[in-house]
Parts: C-alpha cells; structure tokens; sequence
C-alpha cells in the first residue's frame, strides 16, 4: 500500500477530507520552500503538491506561472527537490506529491525519475500532460514502486475517458473543478457536485478537487462531495506577497488553518 492509499484509508476512517496546498519549488528560492512544506503539517494540510517548476506551464493562470518564471529566474534546478526531499525524509511525515511535466520525466528516464523521487521521499506524481493512451508503462512502473500516478479529469472529459484515467491511476483522482487555467474563482460551475457525484460511482479512488478554490467558504461548498481539496494560485499569491521567509510561512499557515477549520465544520 503506498503513503497516499493508507493517508486516504485513515481519513475515511476518521470521516476527514484532505486538504492539499500547492506549492511551488524554488519560489522565491528553495529554502523558503522547504520551510513552508515543514509548517505545513503542523497547520492543518495532510499531504502537500511540489510544483516543478517549467518553461512551458500546462493549463497554470498567471499566478503559478509568474511563480514558475520567478523559480527558473533564481536558478531553479530539479536536483533541489530531491536534495530537499530527502532532508526531510524521518522528520516530515506528510505525504508529498510532486506536480510535474512528463518531457522532465521522460528526460530524466522513467525509471530513474521514480527512484529519484522515492528515495527523497515522495508519495507519487502527478503529470498533468500524460495521455492515458501513453501511460500504461509508467503507471506499470509507479505500481511495482508504490508510487502513485495521479492523473486529472476535467469537466469536459468524456465519460468513458474519465473512466479509463481513473482506471490507471492510483493514490486519488485529481478532478479539474473548471475548464480553463489554474486560478483563484468567486463562483465554481453549478454542475460540478453533480460530475463528480457520477464519477465517485465509477471509481473506488479518493477524489480531490482542484483549480479554483481561493477561500475557506469555497473550501466548504466542496468539502461535501470531495475526499479532498487542492488549494493552489491561492498559497502562491500569498508566497509572492510577503516579505521574507518567515512572512512567507506565516501568512500561508495562517491561511492553511482557515481552510482546514472550513472544512472540518462542514
């Protein structure tokens, strides 16, 4: 059973949705980042989403991009999310996922990328422009690893395509709230609930939600109907807004504990 399976079989078990930020790796450098994935845990996130940083973002707003572009400008190497990863393996105990292209993937080697990142201590991927029609032979190597390949649904997936995604995934499904970029949202598609309640009967894998969720009260709206919840261009703004590393860790713990008291009072 890998680190996600058996975070998901506690949650459910304890009736607890998982709330899941994102950030970005070597924005605005590495040490900032490794310092707000330490306080995370502590604030109320179970499991944490490691963007790797890439010149040619796939459906990020203007918010991850800029911090993309901000990482790559400071340096930015690939090798810092391992380093990092395994300075926190024995003292971090929250499973931690990375957000990362297939061509870096593929570029370091299939194989080796999974080995890479299971040393340093991650729970799994998730690739965000892997075709399902290419993916069986990672999703063959991710299993033997126990490491999971996490794949995303939009909301204009066809049915019988969400259906063979989540048949090659594994830890949870990463369902795309909204077509589009990534982004903070007022208002999330009325139909969402129902899309996802369909795809909950077709899969037994956890189901989080993603893109758009930019308060605690959207937090809350979803909480119901999903076995988690990934908050992204939120936390990233806030990183680009403060100053200095501890401000930085303050500011999204701070909202990292907002987020988990909306959820856990639904």
């Amino acid at each position: 059973m890998s680190a996600i399976d058996q975070l998901f079989t506690e949650l459910r078990g304890a009736k607890r949705k998982a709330l899941m930020p994102f950030v970005t790796a070597g924005d605005p450098e590495i040490d900032t980042t490794e310092a707000i994935l330490r306080s995370l845990a502590g604030a109320g996130a179970d499991l944490c989403e490691l963007g790797v940083p890439y010149s040619d973002p796939i459906a990020d707003g203007p918010v991850i991009q800029s911090s993309y572009q901000r990482a790559l400008e400071s340096g930015f190497k690939l090798q810092q999310v391992f380093e990092m990863g395994k300075r926190m393996v024995g003292e971090v105990a929250m499973p931690r996922v990375t957000m990362v292209s297939y061509s870096i993937i593929h570029r370091v080697g299939v194989e080796a990328y999974v080995q890479k990142a299971v040393e340093a201590g991650y729970a799994g991927a998730i690739v965000p422009d892997l075709l399902v029609e290419e993916a069986t032979e990672f999703a063959q190597i991710c299993k033997a690893a126990d490491f999971s390949l996490i794949q995303l649904v939009t909301p204009t997936t066809p049915k019988e395509r969400q259906v063979r995604i989540a048949k090659s995934s594994s830890g949870f499904l990463y369902y795309v709230s909204v077509t589009g970029i990534t982004g903070e949202r007022t208002a999330l598609p009325s139909d969402l609930v129902d899309k996802v309640t369909w795809l909950r009967g077709e899969t037994d894998l956890p189901i989080c939600i993603g893109f758009g969720i930019s308060s605690p009260e959207t937090a809350a709206t979803l909480a119901p109907v999903a076995d988690g919840l990934i908050v992204g261009s939120a936390i990233v703004r806030r990183i680009a807004q403060a100053e200095g590393k501890q401000d930085a860790v303050e500011k999204v713990s701070k909202f990292v504990q907002q987020l988990r008291s909306a959820i856990d009072a639904v």
